[in-house]
């Protein structure tokens, strides 16, 4: 939004004319707009309905070393566009990127490094291991500001919690010191009100030194102009996918070098800058991977199993990633929209998953948003999927988490953290969409506003799919049951007070302390939840109560009721029935991978013949060019996957 922005205004023309945006549930563009910028997702859902992107001419992927999930798919299917689109220019930039890899996985397309204007940045490295990486940043934060010349600091944490710790220890030992310079210390992290973010990028009145302690966002995503000093932690939290017991994990790891290249860069924007690891150089150059695991190597990657079934993929081993996912992830994927009844028996898509492809969110909100109109709850659900589709709208400042806490107890519903934001909307709504009544509840007035413009998206995506707007009225159980029909694969059953036990995985997990079910003074017999997080514990988040009959009845092929005088076998059926099917699929996964061998050793074979056919020249005769260039694209038609 701020690089269309930015370049309408350079342009001199009306945003969403010449120059606009796409993002996820917003289009600013007209059939005026030349450049458009927009996500990777959502040039991905546009592939869904026009597979060749004719519309385009150029397509400049930026910042590709990130290698976001999204970023993977696309680039595969960008190759598929090539070989079909003589016509199509690809660009691929980043400022760290592997290049050679690239260019190889494109042809061995040609690379071009353009200069930036850049100052230099004299790198620093801490003697020894810092073993409190918090603790090492403030101590380097008022090296800096006691004994260095003028120029505004750059601090990179890990996240919300590490950044507020940070700015709070940095302001409590400076007002321990004698009259100290004045330093402004400001935090910024994806849950701060807009208004709030916005202060990192003006400068102080007094032009006193500030100090910002930022996410990795920083690195790419935000240019500070005055930051000459970095400080640089080597953390950054990711979020691992574990197939085995279905969790996300978002875990505090150890950043790579092109991260570490990204940061110390970011010194050197207005002047000579200065960068200060606290790691060794050692760790830098033996610990540290070269470039970050890519995130389809890493996360759960059922929204891309089912993006690209929808694209007419069959054999999911043989599309063209750069780093192919280990099969682990793309066989629970398969057998997790087989249990959502996104695909059939051999893997194909069935009509629901079909329409599940066509909302832009993960199966199981799909799922849910779908299976409520038979339920006749689908205007509620709107609302809640519409709000779990945007960060948490609960805005907690640190000088008065009491008063926020007790505002977001007014709006908790028993044994639903989902009718909570439910409610919240609902009285939002009640009060005119008002930003004021936003802010007095501690609420985010821009995140509600989000969450409005998503429902009006999503209505007109069930509009077009004929789905019908009902209202349940005040009829919660049956809301319930509708959201357990997403996730009934993710239930836990009570082991104690806050605690409980994950019914498929019998791992422990707890409910998260802002869950509604904390304070309700008993513990709900089962509950499903949206998401398993792995911090200190592992938490579930976005949980409601749920009727045990509702998991046999949705979710059968994992449970069954035990009655009274009921014996192991019922409970050995329900097991053998998931073994069985994961093995269908694993038998399925098998034939794919030995087609995809056999194709290569064909392929193989064919070069070798065609390698030596070509030493072959029949005098008078020009050699034949080679498939797929020129005269291929004229004679035959190009073809549209999955049509």
């Amino acid at each position: 939004m701020s690089v269309a922005k930015r370049v309408s205004e350079e342009m001199e023309c009306k945003l969403g004319g010449l120059v606009g945006y796409a993002i996820r549930f917003e289009d600013c563009t007209s059939a005026e707009t030349k450049i458009k910028y927009m996500t990777d997702g959502v040039l991905l859902r546009e592939s869904l309905n026009e597979g060749d992107l004719d519309r385009y001419s150029v397509i400049i992927l930026d910042e590709a070393h990130e290698r976001s999930l999204s970023t993977d798919v696309l680039m595969g299917l960008l190759r598929k566009v090539l070989s079909r689109r003589r016509d199509l220019k690809l660009i691929v930039t980043s400022a760290t990127m592997n290049a050679e890899k690239f260019s190889k996985f494109y042809g061995s397309a040609p690379c071009f490094t353009i200069p930036g204007r850049t100052f230099p940045v004299e790198t620093f490295h801490s003697k020894s291991p810092c073993e409190d990486y918090v603790d090492g940043a403030v101590k380097q934060v008022l090296q800096i500001h006691l004994s260095l010349p003028p120029g505004d600091i750059l601090v990179f944490m890990t996240g919300q919690e590490d950044i507020e710790i940070t700015c709070q220890v940095v302001q409590e030992r400076l007002s321990q010191l004698d009259d100290p310079p004045s330093l402004a210390v400001l935090p910024i992290y994806s849950q701060m009100p807009a208004d709030l973010q916005a202060k990192i990028f003006e400068p102080t009145a007094d032009g006193r030194r500030k100090v910002i302690v930022a996410t990795n966002i920083a690195e790419t995503s935000l240019t500070v102009d005055g930051i000459l000093y970095v400080v640089d932690s080597g953390y950054s939290k990711l979020k691992v996918y574990n197939p085995k017991v279905g969790m996300d994990a978002l875990q505090i790891t150890p950043i790579s070098q092109a991260n570490a290249n990204q940061r110390t860069g970011r010194a050197g924007r207005t002047g000579n800058g200065f960068c200060y690891r606290l790691y060794t150089e050692m760790a830098y150059r033996n610990e540290l991977f070269e470039n970050t695991i890519p995130e389809i190597q890493r996360t759960n990657l059922a929204n891309t199993v089912l993006l690209l079934k929808s694209l007419g993929v069959k054999n999911l081993l043989e599309f063209d990633f750069m780093d192919p996912p280990p099969q682990a992830n793309i066989l629970n994927s398969m057998y997790q929209l087989w249990v959502l009844g996104a695909l059939d028996n051999v893997g194909d898509l069935t009509p629901a998953g079909r329409k599940m492809s066509e909302f832009p969110m993960e199966p199981s909100m799909a799922k849910m948003l779908i299976t409520s109109v038979d339920y006749k709850c689908s205007s509620e659900m709107l609302t809640i999927v519409s709000m779990l589709s945007v960060p948490s709208v609960f805005y907690r400042p640190k000088e008065r988490m009491e008063e926020a806490d007790a505002a977001r107890d007014k709006f908790n519903v028993p044994e639903s953290d989902h009718l909570s934001l439910l409610n919240v909307f609902n009285q939002w709504k009640g009060h005119g969409y008002r930003d004021d009544w936003a802010m007095r509840h501690f609420l985010h007035p821009k995140l509600l506003r989000k969450a409005r413009e998503v429902r009006v998206q999503l209505e007109d995506i069930m509009k077009f799919q004929k789905m019908d707007i009902i209202s349940a009225g005040t009829d919660f159980d049956i809301i319930r049951k509708a959201i357990c029909a997403g996730y009934f694969h993710q239930a836990a059953r009570v082991k104690g007070i806050g605690e409980f036990v994950n019914i498929r995985s019998g791992l422990p997990t707890h409910l998260h302390p802002t869950s509604a079910l904390s304070g309700l003074g008993y513990t709900p017999s089962y509950v499903i939840y949206h998401e398993l997080i792995l911090t200190s514990k592992e938490y579930m988040t976005q949980v409601t109560a749920v009727d045990p009959y509702w998991l046999a009845e949705l979710g059968s092929v994992f449970y069954s009721v035990r009655e009274k005088n009921f014996d192991d076998r019922g409970v050995r059926r329900q097991a053998d029935r998931e073994f069985s099917k994961r093995a269908e699929l694993e038998t399925e996964m098998a034939k794919q991978r030995e087609a995809t061998a056999r194709k290569a050793e064909e392929d193989a074979v064919a070069v070798k013949v065609g390698a030596s056919a070509a030493r072959i020249l029949i005098p008078g005769t020009p050699r034949h060019v080679g498939v797929g260039a020129g005269l291929r694209a004229m004679a035959t038609p190009r073809k549209k996957p999955g049509i």
